[in-house]
């Protein structure tokens, strides 16, 4: 196998792994940069992985190879409502911000593999026959070196998560509601006397990150797992937490640290086709994500500012 190759298989791998993580590492730093904690990642992502799967199931006969697209927009609005779970008790019941994302967490298993059995009379569902293709970008493919390695048989939900990530940055920053967003998240207070809505603001943030967050779940079920069962969300939504903490509640930084822990995942896959690697074994590259995710926490959370206002609920008569 020549370094080519290799290069192009490592990025391809790279890819599919890190779409689920960019998604929902957006949508958190959407979250957070209202002042709403989001910890909850995990339980929405595993509603949307359900959610997406179940859809993509029962109406992959109507909608062909479209139907792992519309899959992960239903599953984005599922993710949403559930979402709004968070939001209340942060927003209206002031509840503390860590335990209410705990408690998605803890929900989101239990419930959807009971919806699983009854549906399904399995702890687990069916294949799904239609899943996220890799593709080939046509002109783009027969660039010298560059073109095989980051354009033939890649994952296009990635590309795809990379420009929302782009996106999410140009709304974040840029926009007037990416600015009321940020106001809410850095100085509540300030906000309320220039008129913003701080709740209304904070229930958008959340409502944004469930969207992302069930976007993000459904893409993993239809590219990595190709089915749903307990153990298809086993972390991934802690690592798209990480990454967003990585890159300093930003959509670019988180982007960029989704794609590194995309990496450390897809090197338990590919490691055993890659010479360096080859001879690690397996149980040490399967558990590598998981202590990448612990050290960067312990190094880069102390340094990392979060929004001043985050986790801190707003009471509107202060």
């Amino acid at each position: 196998m020549d370094f080519i190759t290799i290069l192009s298989l490592i990025v391809a791998s790279m890819l599919k792994y890190s779409a689920p993580l960019i998604f929902t590492s957006i949508g958190g730093t959407f979250s957070e940069r209202g002042g709403i904690v989001n910890v909850g990642l995990e339980g929405i992502m595993v509603i949307g992985a359900f959610a997406g799967v179940l859809f993509n199931l029962n109406f992959a006969d109507s909608f062909g190879n479209a139907t792992p697209w519309i899959a992960a927009l239903v599953a984005g609005f599922i993710g949403l409502l559930y979402s709004l779970l968070h939001a209340a008790a942060t927003v209206n019941f002031r509840a503390d911000h860590v335990v209410s994302g705990t408690v998605l967490d803890l929900i989101a298993p239990p419930l959807a593999v009971f919806l699983t059995r009854i549906i399904y009379g399995a702890g687990q569902t069916p294949a799904i026959s239609h899943n996220f293709k890799t593709v080939s970008f046509p002109i783009l493919s027969n660039i010298p070196v560059l073109g095989k390695i980051f354009f033939t048989n890649v994952s296009l939900i990635a590309y795809v998560a990379i420009l929302v990530s782009v996106v999410s940055w140009w709304i974040i920053f840029k926009t007037r509601f990416g600015l009321r967003l940020r106001s809410v998240g850095e100085h509540p207070q300030a906000a309320d006397t220039l008129g913003i809505n701080v709740y209304r603001m904070r229930y958008y943030g959340v409502m944004i990150s469930g969207f992302l967050g069930g976007v993000g779940g459904a893409v993993y079920a239809q590219s990595i797992s190709n089915n749903f069962a307990v153990t298809t969300i086993a972390g991934p939504g802690f690592i798209a937490l990480a990454a967003m903490i990585f890159g300093r509640w930003n959509p670019v930084g988180a982007m960029l640290s989704s794609l590194f822990f995309g990496l450390s995942q897809s090197l338990a896959i590919i490691g055993k086709q890659l010479p360096v690697i080859s001879h690690v074994p397996n149980v040490y590259l399967q558990i590598a994500p998981y202590i990448l995710t612990i050290i960067v926490l312990a190094a880069f959370f102390g340094k990392s500012v979060a929004p001043k206002a985050d986790g801190v609920n707003y009471i509107k008569s202060k």
